[in-house]
């Protein structure tokens, strides 16, 4: 293993609980591999746009749109995070619970990674993911007793990361 992503989800920080979690995930990572890498995206340090019309009329092949106000159109976004993750080995995630499930922040790295024709095709089989498994390590932190709330937040992660490719889920809470 030579690379891992450590994807970080919360406006805490590296005060939140998740964060905390992550750091135990790649303790070990580092243990079993010395010699990896940590590449971090902080989505709270430094948000993403949403998905904008350059993005939105590249997927239905249409030509046009205009840049984010950060000077990068969401679909240059969209590559930078796609290779991102593309060339790490292991994924980390660190994320709270907002609202029963992911926050926007996460929602919007999601909304960048997991796109048709790139890291997924859509088949009469359903939709296939196109990158190679790798262990992902997902660090929920979640306000108050699990069973006593709704948790829309693993089911999600469950659902949508199969569909790029991404199998090998291993969630700590």
């Amino acid at each position: 293993m030579k690379k891992i992503l450590h994807i970080t989800a919360s406006a805490r920080g590296e005060e939140s609980a998740s964060y905390l979690l992550s750091q135990q995930a790649i303790a070990r990572l580092r243990e079993q591999h010395p010699e990896v890498r940590v590449v971090v995206r902080d989505l709270h340090a430094e948000p993403l746009p949403h998905v904008d019309n350059l993005y939105a009329n590249t997927l239905g092949r249409k030509q046009g749109g205009t840049p984010h106000a950060q000077g990068r159109s969401s679909l240059a976004w969209s590559d930078l995070l796609i290779e991102e993750l593309k060339a790490a080995d292991a994924l980390v995630i660190a994320t709270p619970m907002h609202n029963f499930t992911v926050p926007s922040s996460l929602k919007a790295w999601l909304d960048h990674v997991v796109r048709i024709g790139v890291t997924f095709n859509s088949t009469s089989a359903g939709k296939i993911g196109t990158l190679p498994d790798r262990p992902v390590y997902i660090a929920i932190s979640r306000g108050g007793a699990r069973d006593r709330q709704p948790d829309f937040l693993e089911p999600y992660l469950r659902a949508i990361l199969p569909t790029i490719g991404l199998k090998d889920l291993r969630f700590i809470d």
